[in-house]
């Protein structure tokens, strides 16, 4: 008797669901329900699009150009302006030819990955890492290498732990500054160090720099093709307008590489999904081109909810939250609440954890494992002032007991 035949594949079945998703799911269908829930898990802006980007989305929907098919990498005149918003904010020059438009940062990670790594090939991976990456890296063959750097090192990994992971099968390093989930922004002397040292050993970069804007207490943006151009060759950088620009529905990224590593993933496209929604694509056009102001009030805005976050989780004992300097997570340690019994149940994980304060606080955070190692949690501030001082309140009173 033969074996059943698999309904589901392996490759896909061996998919984690992402755990932000459903933290934040699961916290909008409590609100559904009627319970007061706040939800600390996703990774969006509270605010609405600005005005001129969606004006300039109304009067593309009502031009027929927009309504056809378009080049599956994307607009001409939105590549343009990826180059030229790529010289005005990193400070170097791009072909942009050299750019592929993607449905949104996430599938300009997956194709990023899928264009250099073949099966046996390892990426080094800093942990704490956003749920997704090693997802991607394994559908396209690889194999994740976690590299940790725990809250004693501001979540930055250094040059050292880099080279102890490194073996004869490393193709690539995912670099992710500012970072998600822990807010940790490297220095451009960081940043250089690790650039210098991916192009001694001919290591693939594929730097995600969709936070660029996000940066707070004097922290700076610091491009790693900018800061070692030789490394131009091997990198593979990742952005969007989704963060920024409050634009998480629009679903508009981009990956700019070299330029057999853009055809590749072009070609990929081509058949995966052909182009990016064309309104979507002119919006993002007035997001690159139009002012910046909106942007910096939304940033002080996050500064103003960061500051107040970092304050109320330090009061906690047994808590111990480094001071995000980039994006809008905090991502505190709450390894000295491991062992604790609260109402009740025994902890024995920050997944244990973050499961009591949903059910006994009605407040939804992510815990560590989604990220890396257990010990952590992961709280967005890209919610009301209110609602962050009435949730991290229900925490502080409820680990209080």
């Amino acid at each position: 008797m033969t074996a059943p035949a698999r309904r589901v594949s392996s490759r896909l079945a061996a998919i984690a669901p992402s755990a932000t998703l459903a933290v934040d799911s699961k916290a909008k269908a409590l609100k559904a329900a009627g319970r007061p829930v706040i939800g600390f898990g996703a990774g969006e802006p509270d605010f609405p699009t600005p005005d001129y980007i969606v004006e300039a989305a109304v009067a593309a929907a009502r031009e027929p150009r927009n309504h056809r098919y378009t080049p599956a990498g994307g607009l001409p005149e939105l590549k343009e302006a990826i180059a030229a918003k790529t010289l005005r904010d990193s400070g170097y020059e791009i072909d942009p030819a050299s750019v592929l438009v993607t449905n949104g940062g996430k599938q300009a990670v997956f194709q990023a990955f899928a264009a250099i790594v073949d099966p046996g090939d390892e990426v080094l991976l800093p942990a704490p890492y956003w749920t997704t990456y090693p997802e991607a890296i394994a559908l396209a063959g690889g194999t994740p290498v976690e590299v940790f750097a725990g809250a004693d090192q501001d979540y930055l990994v250094t040059v050292e732990q880099l080279e102890a992971a490194r073996t004869e099968n490393t193709k690539a390093l995912l670099f992710c500054s500012p970072s998600n989930p822990t807010g940790a922004v490297y220095s451009p002397e960081q940043t250089k160090a690790i650039g210098e040292w991916a192009l001694e050993h001919g290591i693939w970069v594929i730097t995600d720099e969709i936070y660029e804007h996000l940066l707070y207490d004097g922290a700076e943006f610091s491009p790693i093709v900018r800061l070692v151009p030789e490394l131009a060759d091997q990198t593979i950088v990742l952005n969007g307008v989704a963060k920024t620009f409050a634009m998480t529905g629009w679903r508009v990224g981009w990956m700019i590489s070299p330029a057999d590593v853009t055809k590749a993933a072009s070609n990929f496209q081509s058949h995966l999904t052909s182009n990016v929604a064309n309104v979507s694509q002119r919006a993002a056009i007035a997001a690159l081109t139009g002012p910046l102001d909106a942007v910096y009030e939304m940033r002080e805005a996050f500064d103003r909810r960061r500051r107040t976050m970092v304050s109320m989780l330090r009061e906690i004992d047994g808590v111990v939250c480094p001071t995000p300097r980039g994006a809008f997570y905090a991502y505190p340690s709450v390894e000295g609440l491991i062992g604790h019994t609260i109402r009740g149940r025994e902890i024995s994980s920050s997944a244990d954890l973050a499961s009591v304060i949903l059910d006994e606080a009605e407040v939804a955070v992510v815990p560590g494992e989604a990220f890396g190692p257990s010990g952590f949690m992961r709280l967005s501030y890209a919610l009301g002032d209110d609602d962050l001082a009435e949730g991290v309140g229900r925490i502080q009173s409820l680990l209080a007991e």
